[in-house]
């Protein structure tokens, strides 16, 4: 059953309030360029030609009930809908404002716990990561997404180990984001994610991201009735596992933060990482 708080009630006003259960709320789906020109994106930081926009599409802001999947998670795995759940212990991370420390010491933490429970997984590369800190550059994505196309998927394998490439990519290859808050159990700003079995083809859509000396592409995602979920109140020690890319099984998994009506006014604002890993295996 979906529940909606309205903003401004005496539940809502409970700053240590965690929403928990079925919600609807709006995401950001995909409006193509009304030209019908190929979309495309000049990501933050780089230099945007003179006469053309940031980007040329725009957002279609549906409502969809978001279903919880808290009590439920055994029900969900990567193969089937290309996102699962785990719970770990603690971290033995702290910093995550140094970049250099996050790589040297949560990267290895991030690479036993794919190893020890991804079916199959016999080598794993992590090659990127993304912090979103309270006052930093980086906000909680409202746009619903997946990372890489396919093309893309196969293009990062060539990047990060050129001279590996051909062998790695004659066996299953998938691309695999580790997210988990920071400052959790998570009051604003929740990770929806859809799953995979309910997104047809046809419903997404490659992007172009221009860089200053490369072209890269993600997935932008139309909205037909597929299936949303998060995972309400999600810790420190809770894992979700987003599936971008399977040369294998084809699951792929939309996902994107959405504005929760039921949070709490002066609730703490998310913080997160979420950092990407290709799985050879």
């Amino acid at each position: 059953m979906s529940t909606v708080v309205p903003p401004g009630t005496e539940a809502n006003q409970e700053p240590s309030r965690i929403p928990r259960g079925n919600v609807i709320a709006e995401l950001k789906f995909y409006a193509p360029p009304v030209d019908g020109s190929k979309p495309f994106n000049y990501p933050d930081g780089t230099p945007i030609p003179k006469g053309l926009p940031k980007r040329n599409f725009s957002d279609a802001d549906l409502a969809v009930t978001i279903h919880d999947i808290r009590g439920q998670e055994s029900l969900y795995n990567l193969d089937d809908n290309a996102f699962s759940t785990l719970e770990t212990g603690p971290s033995t991370q702290i910093d995550f404002t140094s970049d250099d420390s996050v790589k040297a010491n949560y990267y290895p933490e991030v690479e036993r716990l794919l190893l020890e429970n991804i079916p199959g997984a016999k080598r794993v590369h992590l090659f990127d990561n993304t912090v979103r800190l309270i006052g930093g550059n980086r906000p909680p994505v409202l746009r619903v997404h997946i990372d890489q196309t396919p093309a893309a998927a196969i293009g990062r394998v060539r990047t990060v180990l050129p001279d590996e490439a051909d062998e790695l990519l004659k066996s299953r290859v998938r691309i695999i984001n580790v997210w988990r808050p920071l400052n959790g159990p998570v009051q604003c700003s929740p990770l929806a994610f859809a799953d995979s079995r309910t997104v047809r083809d046809e419903a997404l859509v490659a992007v172009e991201h221009r860089y200053a000396h490369r072209t890269g592409e993600t997935i932008s995602v139309q909205h037909m009735d597929e299936k949303w979920y998060y995972w309400s109140g999600i810790g420190n020690d809770e894992r979700i596992l987003l599936q971008c890319f399977d040369s294998e099984k084809g699951g792929r998994v939309p996902h994107a933060a959405f504005v929760d009506p039921r949070s709490p006014a002066g609730g703490k604002q998310r913080e997160s990482i979420e950092v990407r890993a290709l799985v050879f295996g």
